[in-house]
This record gives C-alpha cells, sequence and structure tokens, in this order.
C-alpha cells in the first residue's frame, strides 16, 4: 500500500458527506439554500449532527426541492402577457 493510500484510509471517516454544492444562496421566502436545499440551522449545526440526524436531512431533501421551483414572475412573466 501506497503512503498516499495508507494516508487516505487513516483519514477516511464513515461520516455523512455535506450535500454542499457550493451554491451558497438563502431563498428569502423558503429559507432553504437553493444549491443543497438545507436550512441556515441545518448548515450551520452539519459538523456536530450526529449520523442520524443527517441521514434524516439527507432522505428530507428531495422533498424540499419543489418548494424552490415556483417561479415568482421576473423576465418569463412579463413576456407571457404579450
Amino acid at each position: 500500500m501506497s503512503t498516499s493510500q495508507n494516508t487516505d484510509r487513516i483519514w477516511a471517516r464513515k461520516e455523512i458527506d455535506s450535500p454542499c454544492v457550493k451554491i451558497c444562496v438563502i431563498h428569502p421566502a423558503e429559507r432553504l439554500c437553493t444549491g443543497c436545499l438545507r436550512s441556515i440551522d441545518e448548515i450551520s449545526q452539519w459538523s456536530r449532527m450526529s449520523t442520524e440526524e443527517r441521514q434524516a436531512i439527507m432522505a428530507e431533501l428531495p422533498s424540499r426541492a419543489p418548494r424552490l421551483q415556483k417561479r415568482r414572475g421576473g423576465r418569463s412573466a412579463r413576456f407571457q402577457g404579450q
């Protein structure tokens, strides 16, 4: 085993990875990150959560996506009336 493989094995953790995709924008109405769909509290507490808490949040994330897909208007809405 090479040194880098050994080091990787030593530092490997059996934690659930963060769902962060580095698109950190909080939706003003839903108060969820538009990138990972977590709340500000979930993001800030992530490193201190248990595996079970992380699993529960990860399981819930897909159901949150539709909450952010509702458009409030914008350019598309302006052109629909023409």
